[in-house]
């Protein structure tokens, strides 16, 4: 597991107040009980984390994070995208 994928279940399980041990990459946010609002803070949380913009629009959450790794997956890429933009 690398670094960002444990900052981001931390950060899940924190602000979704769901137990550490249920999120995985596989886990689904639905089956996890995480709702829109939790979805907004988990962003946010992560923004300030990793000092990125998450263009996430809540409206299409379901397209965009199905899965826990889904959210991992997007955030690692952001944080590339990031590192590229300010060599």
């Amino acid at each position: 597991m690398t670094s960002v994928e444990s900052d981001i279940f931390e950060i899940i399980a924190d602000k979704a107040e769901v137990e550490r041990e249920k999120v995985i990459s596989n886990a689904s946010l639905e089956e996890l009980k995480i709702e829109s609002l939790d979805v907004v803070e988990i962003i946010f949380a992560i923004e300030e984390k990793f000092d990125i913009n998450v263009p996430f629009n809540a409206n299409d959450q379901d397209l965009e994070f199905d899965t826990v790794g889904d959210v991992v997956k997007a955030i690692e890429n952001l944080i590339k995208e990031n590192d590229g933009a300010a060599d």
